[in-house]
């Protein structure tokens, strides 16, 4: 039997400053096939190339990437200003509908870093456009120096709901993650449930009250050593499990949807 196949949305980035192209990571391609044992293939997140409904019958769950462009405040009602930074409303317009989609269909869903924060604002959150401007908070981005494992090395605890899905997942309330993200969630979208933060108190880990599918997201990167990191192996291959499930038409059960 084939595998599941999972939508990886990607990027819009200028290659050498002058060349358009489509990106996903190499490492969320590698988690989706190697630890999810499911077929990854990367989508342009652009309207004018796919639809919605096209992602939604071709698709068995989509990871939403990370990305240095950010959701456009317009998406959750508010100005833009310089701290908001760079954006890719193209992304916006498959990612925000497609999350919604998902959730009435029960379609099975990651969120890691920009895709947790899109999953926010697709279900009516705000965001918060720099943490580190907040009074009593760290700074979550990525150190702008050092090597790839300095930059993805873990650096605080997540702190998870007694007994929530998260906690269920991992099998500890607390566990360390990496952190590379500039914004976060300033008011949860509705049925977002935070289940999870880091010591400053900003959301690290969510779910969809009442969705039939899986819906867990988080702001770190666990594709990064997906395959060996205690975090970040058991959230891929539960997620891995939801879109088998879905390509065979099976309810996925609670405790591997997050919900």
């Amino acid at each position: 039997m084939t595998r599941p196949v999972i939508g990886i949305i990607g990027n819009s980035y200028l290659l050498d400053g002058s060349y358009p192209t489509h990106a996903g990571g190499t490492m969320n391609s590698c988690a989706v096939a190697s630890v999810s044992n499911a077929l990854p293939m990367i989508i342009p997140a652009d309207p004018t190339m796919v639809r919605v409904e096209e992602l939604l019958e071709i698709c068995d769950g989509f990871l939403l990437t990370g990305g240095r462009p950010n959701v456009h405040p317009e998406e959750y009602g508010e100005a833009e200003t310089p701290a908001h930074g760079d954006f890719d409303r193209c992304r916006d317009a498959i990612t925000l509908p497609l999350i919604r989609a998902c959730v009435d269909r029960g379609q099975p869903f990651m969120g890691i870093c920009r895709g947790f924060q899109e999953v926010n604002v697709a279900m009516g959150g705000t965001l918060y456009p720099e943490i580190r401007d907040l009074p009593g908070r760290d700074n979550h981005r990525m150190p702008p120096d050092g090597t790839l494992e300095e930059k993805f090395a873990l650096r605080h605890v997540v702190t998870l709901t007694e007994g929530g899905p998260f906690h269920r997942l991992f099998g500890a309330r607390e566990v360390m993650t990496n952190t590379l993200h500039g914004q976060g969630i300033k008011t949860p979208g509705s049925r977002v449930v935070i289940d999870g933060h880091a010591p400053d108190g900003t959301p690290e880990a969510i779910y969809i009250d009442g969705a039939p599918g899986f819906t867990m997201s988080v702001q770190w990167h666990p594709e990064w050593n997906a395959g060996s990191d205690p975090v970040s192996r058991p959230l891929f291959q539960a997620f891995g499990a939801a879109a088998r499930d879905w390509r065979d038409g099976k309810v996925t059960p609670r405790l591997r949807m997050g919900a």
